[in-house]
């Protein structure tokens, strides 16, 4: 029989669950917290456990349609746009995706290639927030839809952009 918490873990329980973000599709629905008892009075109480102020996960993007992940997968459709974020830090890739697909849209290119790599073990940062990106403003103004590529062009490490057209002025 697992043991009661006491008031100050029950305090720095509150204090984790309100500054602590899951990871994208990690949240077990109905998983709550117990509930944190008042704590004592030689205990300060942070304020974002009184008021989380972090906003939830932008919404990902949708994925490419079927028919336009097969043509740009047998090459029908020229991959010509590629950005590779290897060897950059998170701040330093974010910057350099968003300049990229930027200019790459306004130059009327309608798909890109996001090499993003896949990480020391499988799981690394820039593979795992890509998707956020690119469902953050200002790219979820342009972006269609994002596919994991074809083997062929990086596979897991990699991302198919599908960017919406330029509106006719």
């Amino acid at each position: 029989m697992p043991r009661t918490l006491k008031a100050d873990e029950l305090h720095l329980w509150g204090h984790v669950v309100a500054t602590v973000r899951p990871l994208p599709g990690r949240l077990a629905p109905g998983v709550k917290a117990p509930a944190v008892e008042q704590a004592p009075a030689h205990l300060p109480i942070p304020s974002a456990v009184a008021a989380p102020s972090r906003p939830g996960p932008a919404t990902p993007p949708d994925r490419i349609e079927p028919g336009r992940q097969r043509r740009i997968v047998r090459d029908t459709e020229a991959l010509v746009a590629r950005i590779d974020l290897h060897g950059m830090t998170h701040d330093q890739a974010r910057a350099a995706l968003e300049s990229f697909l930027m200019r790459v849209w306004s130059e009327g290119y309608r798909e890109a290639l996001v090499i993003t790599g896949k990480g020391a073990l499988g799981d690394g940062v820039l593979r795992r927030f890509t998707p956020e990106w690119l469902a953050a403003p200002p790219l979820r103004a342009i972006v269609a839809g994002v596919s994991q590529a074809h083997r062929r062009h990086g596979g897991e490490g990699a991302l198919y952009v599908a960017l919406k057209r330029k509106a006719a002025n």
